[in-house]
């Protein structure tokens, strides 16, 4: 009767305990249900996931805006060093009648009609106008390269968060596994009890040990709700929810060479080439500068036809104007003085800046590097342990079904099993993520990456 009232007791317990389990599924049951009323979701591999970043991400549009300005102001710059033509026209009529104490010679009122075209053109600034379309071209290269700058953060982010999707499915695989397994050994363990060879101690280990794996499964399955909504982020899609397909794979090759990786970077860094434009602009920014007191010599003309009426008397015909101006700022206060010196100081500014940013690329190229040459070796150590972690733990498993082990033994096989395949994943990811890092350090992830749009 003891044991009775005993196995009806953890009977109860168990069903108390398993009981938010046994919702679990159907709440995701649930989710699926729910998802049915609206678009399912679109599942992208790498390749297209990049080709839709490549697309839509906002950064990378707001980008491109960025060069159409730019090439505005290119067209904007080289109109001075263009002839400018404009075409006038107009008529007006005045009277003044102070003009009778002059006598009946002096007329009083008047009448004018015009029309005509006028055309200026610079002949010489001082390099002032050929400078400005030289930075002007030179921005427009700078524009091109804030472009590839925020293309290839967005590879960089997309791949990345592609590899942290593929490894909260797998933990989330993992923990559904770990899950089950509790299961069958509460299952194993009242089996044992209703024979007679557990104790209810045993039984209700394996019940919180049942209860202990609920969490990461819930967990793991937000995660990966929260990285696709991140994904979707991303990519730029709007009303539509995203998913990935694909695996953890990884392909070893050499690792790469920090001083080799560093060259590449201080070469190839959009931030590095948009740097050298920048520069290139300040250069010519000085000219300007340097020129605002220096002569300039213009022509300007015109042509057209003229109608003028004076009181009983009135002519038409052609007019025209020709001429070439000369202007020389002797002394303007010295404003031309300080606006080389800011140039030129905005200038070194640069270089420094310069300096600093190949300074931070090679850092960044030593932590990357040593990124996946320590996923590597982790992944290296761990691919063989796993299949000796499977192995315990069914021998452990045996062995406590014949009383030959202990639930103790079951459980810190099943910990180490986990704890190796959740390592494993991890450092799949990491390596995946390393390289993608690294490419991008490099300024060549356009390159490495599958499916990549120009």
């Amino acid at each position: 009767m003891k044991r009775e009232a005993v196995v009806s007791l953890l009977s109860g317990s168990f069903l108390i305990f398993i009981l938010p389990f046994l919702i679990l599924p159907g709440g995701m049951l649930s989710e699926s249900a729910a998802q049915e009323g609206r678009k399912a979701p679109h599942i992208v591999t790498l390749e297209e996931a990049l080709r839709i970043a490549m697309e839509k991400n906002k950064d990378i549009q707001k980008a491109r805006e960025y060069r159409v300005q730019l090439e505005g102001r290119y067209v904007e710059e080289r109109a001075a060093a263009l002839p400018q033509l404009v075409i006038k026209a107009g008529g007006s009529r005045d009277r003044d009648e102070t003009q009778k104490a002059f006598g009946p010679f002096y007329p009083l009122g008047r009448e004018t009609w015009s029309a005509g075209i006028n055309v200026s053109q610079v002949i010489y600034s001082f390099g002032q106008v050929e400078a400005a379309v030289r930075a002007a071209k030179k921005a427009l290269s700078s524009g091109e390269e804030q472009l590839r700058l925020y293309q290839q953060a967005a590879l960089r982010d997309v791949s990345a968060s592609f590899y942290d999707l593929l490894l909260a499915k797998e933990l989330y695989s993992l923990a559904r596994q770990n899950q089950e397994q509790r299961v069958r050994h509460l299952d194993e363990a009242r089996r044992r009890f209703a024979a007679g060879v557990a104790t209810d101690y045993d039984v209700l280990a394996a019940e919180v040990a049942v209860q202990n794996a609920g969490p990461e499964v819930i967990r793991t399955e937000n995660l990966i709700l929260t990285i696709r909504e991140k994904l979707r982020f991303l990519l730029g899609l709007e009303g539509e929810e995203v998913d990935v397909q694909g695996r953890l794979e990884t392909v070893f090759s050499s690792y790469p060479a920090y001083e080799e990786s560093v060259e590449v970077a201080w070469k190839r860094r959009p931030e590095v080439v948009d740097m050298s434009y920048q520069m290139a602009v300040a250069g010519e920014l000085i000219t300007i500068a340097e020129a605002g007191d220096k002569p300039r010599v213009d022509f300007r003309g015109g042509y057209g036809w003229q109608d003028l009426d004076i009181e009983m008397s009135q002519a038409d015909g052609q007019v025209w104007t020709a001429g070439l101006f000369l202007s020389f700022p002797i002394f303007d206060g010295l404003r031309t003085r300080g606006k080389v010196t800011q140039a030129k100081s905005n200038l070194s500014t640069l270089k420094i800046e310069e300096a600093k940013l190949k300074d931070a690329i090679a850092l960044q190229t030593r932590d990357a590097v040593h990124a996946v040459r320590e996923a590597g070796e982790i992944i290296k150590g761990l691919s063989g342990t796993v299949t000796q972690g499977e192995r315990l733990l069914f021998m452990a498993e045996k062995g406590y079904e014949f009383g030959v082990k202990t639930r103790l033994d079951v459980d810190d096989a099943q910990l180490n099993l986990m704890q190796t395949m959740t390592s494993l994943a991890r450092a799949k990811r990491d390596y995946l993520v390393a390289r993608v890092l690294l490419t991008w350090v490099m300024g060549t992830i356009e390159e490495s990456c599958p499916g990549r749009t120009n």
